[in-house]
């Protein structure tokens, strides 16, 4: 489905993302682990053709999607659901759920879109009519999440869901991810806390200073004397 091969990105000039290479398969939850600034927001924001590579390539579906600008991505089947959440504020809870079927066809109808994403995070229907600015961290994030899963992607870009959450929520968000993994949908999750790596992913890629030093599985990672190191300073 994704490849990524060997992609550079720089941003003002200063390299970021160093021949970065990566890839996400039909079904496959794999998770980006990295340090805070370690590169990982700007390899989602270039994946969605928000950041324009230097080098390397980005393939979907084994075809470019270098230069695309992001709805047409979106329009691909790639769904995002950025860190800062980023909710509609003069949008009600349902219409910011509804958007994404307004805006891309696909052969789902929109109901079913829409129930789906109620039933990953069923306690979405209490919040129907409030408003996205009255939403807190946590709702927000459970809407964003539930808007990019209603445009029927084949694969989900989740930029750190976990952050900045009250424990309380947590849960109920990693819950919600689970059952979009068990619907067989792709989707690729950046994370900075390794606490918070759901115990169901398919594979792990540790980023590095704008590189990816470790591809494999999370067994693997644990035994790896390097990935440790870097890993034991998320927590």
């Amino acid at each position: 489905m994704l490849a990524v091969e060997d992609l550079d990105v720089s941003i003002a000039g200063a390299p970021v993302l160093r021949r970065v290479a990566l890839t996400v398969g039909q079904g496959e939850m794999v998770c980006l682990v990295g340090r805070n600034g370690a590169g990982k927001t700007t390899l989602m924001k270039s994946l969605m053709g928000q950041h324009r590579p230097t080098g390397g390539r980005i393939l979907w579906q084994g075809k470019s999607i270098v230069g695309s600008a992001p709805h047409q991505i979106a329009g691909l089947g790639i769904g995002f659901s950025p860190e800062e959440s980023e909710v509609f504020a003069s949008l009600s809870v349902e219409q910011n759920i509804a958007f994404p079927t307004w805006v891309r066809r696909s052969a789902k109808p929109a109901a079913e879109r829409i129930e789906l994403a109620y039933r990953v995070f069923p306690k979405l229907k209490e919040y129907l009519h409030r408003g996205g600015s009255e939403l807190s961290g946590g709702e927000r994030k459970m809407v964003s999440i539930a808007r990019a899963l209603t445009l029927d992607p084949e694969l989900l870009l989740l930029d750190e869901p976990f952050e900045g959450l009250s424990p309380a929520i947590i849960p109920t968000i990693a819950a919600g991810i689970a059952s979009i993994r068990d619907e067989g949908r792709a989707i690729l999750m950046a994370e900075s806390n390794v606490q918070h790596i759901p115990e169901f992913v398919s594979r792990v890629n540790v980023i590095e200073r704008g590189e990816i030093i470790f591809d494999g599985q999370v067994d693997e990672a644990r035994r790896d004397p390097v990935v440790r190191q870097i890993v034991s300073g998320l927590a």
